[in-house]
């Protein structure tokens, strides 16, 4: 999913950077109502659950692998705005550090899986709270799919930046192919992953799970009692 530079032609990687930055701008003023303290350390603590878990990638099929994005992860547990935020710290720090993803590509490689990703999952995550709110296992499947159509949809960003201003070469119908098909791959892997963490974190403290705010589910119940 991380870009490398030279994918693109730079009046592309400028036009995505400037989306990023105002992306970032708007994340930044709204994230101020939802950092509390609650959603504050648990922020940190995502922030570098995403960093460690990127760093491990899984196989997928011969010559390719793939690792978690974490739209998802952020989007339930500390909301979009800061979920956001989350994942962009993690890809400029991935990108100075690791170059793992190109700077020129920096821009697009937030848009895609720090906008479009986190605002993908959480929009996925809202449609299905009525679900999250029964029970851990409601909530276990509506992060498993929020996190599969994440990876997805984050992956036609990359497509369609590549038809905006692609310069590697190869087609479009193959960019296309490559990245849909593998990332539908990976995102059975994220949900697996998504899944399974946010049932961890809904079983000792469902208080610190942003889309259960505001509700009494029986998981909040339980997570008040003495």
């Amino acid at each position: 999913m991380h870009m490398s530079d030279g994918l693109v032609n730079a009046p592309t990687s400028l036009l995505f950077g400037v989306i990023a930055a105002i992306g970032l701008t708007i994340c930044v003023t709204k994230a101020r109502a939802d950092l509390d303290d609650k959603t504050a350390p648990m922020a940190g603590l995502v922030t570098a659950f995403v960093f460690a878990v990127q760093m491990i990638n899984f196989p997928i099929l011969p010559g390719a692998s793939g690792h978690l994005l974490g739209g998802a992860v952020v989007a339930i547990l500390v909301g979009p705005w800061v979920g956001a935020l989350c994942i962009s710290i993690v890809l400029v720090v991935q990108a100075l550090l690791f170059a793992d993803g190109g700077l020129t590509a920096l821009g697009m490689n937030i848009v895609n899986m720090a906008l479009i990703g986190v605002f993908t999952a959480y929009a996925v995550a809202r449609l299905m709270r009525p679900l999250a709110l029964r029970n851990r296992a409601g909530l276990v499947a509506t992060a498993f799919v929020a996190a599969f159509v994440n990876v997805v949809v984050a992956s036609l960003g990359f497509v369609v930046e590549y038809a905006i201003g692609g310069a590697g070469g190869a087609s479009l119908g193959t960019v296309f192919t490559l990245m849909v098909g593998l990332h539908t791959l990976i995102g059975i892997g994220e949900g697996i992953i998504t899944a399974a963490t946010v049932g961890a974190v809904a079983a000792l403290r469902p208080d610190l799970v942003y889309l259960l705010r505001g509700s009494r589910s029986p998981l909040e119940v339980r997570g008040s009692a003495p």
